[in-house]
């Protein structure tokens, strides 16, 4: 086992983090399955799209310059000589001075017409069309490729696929894409003091939560977790666990990373080869955290108090499992508000305070959401956000701004 720096800076934690992680490889999969996945490939269009000059209403196709002057006092009679539905032909079909042609939205535009004119703003008697007000040139009026040129660059590499992107897919007739690989995820709690749920429970003994927190925000952030359940505070049973769990492509383990005399996941490390990256990150809370690899897996020894493992897990772990996937969004929006209470704290490490957002007249305003020992988990739940308190701070007053990192909203890409 090797040792580069056994304490680092938070930025230095998560720039190791990022630089040791080599993106999977990736497997074909239906469109219906590909929503947050991330896209192996570029998608360049081979075709337009739509493929014609199409109306956007149900109305009447007719040249605009024929309505001209029309009004609910004055309308214009055009006379109507056809239809056409959607998905229907314009073979044989031209809309002349004086004329009109019925056509539905998404039908094609006949030749001879620039305009439609929605039914809303028409009477129809007998075959004729009374039209109640001027239409402009291309009104209601949609072009072939406007969405979308042969040779357009429609997504990148990298882009995790929304909704509307499905939606583009399946435009350009693709049944199946390419995505990079989920990650496997091992997760697995350590101590003897940690019962699972619906097991029995002693004195001095506590529920197990970080190992559900741990597989939620693994299964959000697209990747796969398996649950390896509790290690006991001996040597043997903690190998055994994460000899198993190194057949995924990630390890996570909660708790044993302290200075404890059963603390034993560091020991682990040395005996299975895993080479560790940093022991301790100069964050609050968070500080006891290790970071290994092994070949191309990588391994987060977590603390153990439940909001310890849930920030650092944020703050490391997921941009991590993102790459993995070669994402090209890994970073939680940082925004600057202005804080409700004077907030103290040690310098020498970044502090990432529990906090509630509120916007009022356009402006962003933060408190916290109580108490902030790493123990309580509920003042975690309340939060919508994590106050960043810089290393070489000791003192925010009330009033001034802060920036605030928002858990709860999609990834962005970094800027210069």
């Amino acid at each position: 086992m090797s040792t580069t720096k056994l304490e680092v800076s938070f930025g230095e934690a998560r720039d190791i983090v990022l630089k040791s992680v080599q993106p999977l490889g990736f497997e074909d999969i239906s469109i219906f399955e590909a929503t947050d996945r991330v896209l192996y490939d570029n998608i360049i269009s081979d075709i337009i799209t739509p493929p014609l000059d199409n109306s956007s209403m149900d109305g009447y196709a007719i040249i605009a310059e024929d309505s001209r002057g029309a009004s609910n006092e004055k309308p214009i009679k055009l006379e109507i000589i056809d239809e056409i539905q959607a998905g229907g032909t314009i073979a044989g079909k031209k809309v002349e001075r004086g004329s009109a042609i019925r056509i539905m939205t998404g039908a094609p535009i006949p030749e001879g017409a620039d305009a439609v004119i929605q039914f809303e703003d028409t009477e129809e008697e007998n075959d004729t069309v009374k039209v109640f007000r001027e239409v402009k040139k291309h009104e209601n009026y949609r072009f072939a490729g406007e969405n979308i040129q042969k040779g357009d660059h429609v997504l990148d590499t990298g882009e995790r696929i929304t909704s509307a992107d499905l939606g583009l897919l399946a435009s350009l007739n693709y049944k199946t894409v390419k995505v990079y690989k989920k990650p496997t995820v091992a997760i697995i709690a350590t101590g003897d003091e940690i019962v699972d749920i619906g097991e029995n429970i002693k004195h001095g003994q506590i529920r197990n939560s970080n190992a559900y927190t741990l597989y939620s925000e693994v299964k959000k952030y697209g990747a796969v977790p398996h649950y390896f359940g509790i290690a006991k505070d001996t040597i043997d049973d903690t190998k055994i666990k994460f000899t198993e769990a190194l057949k995924s492509d990630v390890v996570i383990s909660t708790g044993g990373v302290s200075m404890g005399k059963y603390d034993f996941v560091k020991e682990i490390y040395s005996a299975l080869n895993i080479e560790i990256k940093f022991e301790w990150v100069k964050v609050k809370p968070g500080r006891p955290f290790t970071f290994g690899k092994k070949d191309n897996k990588l391994i987060f020894g977590l603390p153990g108090n439940p909001v310890s493992t849930l920030t650092t897990f944020i703050q490391f772990v997921r941009p991590a499992l993102l790459k993995l996937m070669n994402a090209k969004r890994l970073n939680k929006p940082i925004v600057n508000a202005f804080l409700e209470e004077t907030i103290y704290k040690e310098p020498g490490k970044v502090h990432l305070i529990r906090g509630y957002f509120r916007i009022n007249n356009n402006e962003l305003y933060v408190t916290t959401t109580g108490n902030q020992s790493s123990g309580v988990l509920r003042s975690m739940s309340l939060a919508n956000c994590l106050i960043i308190i810089p290393e070489t701070t000791a003192k925010v007053n009330a009033g001034e701004k802060v920036a605030i990192q928002l858990f709860n909203h999609d990834e962005i890409e970094e800027t210069a």
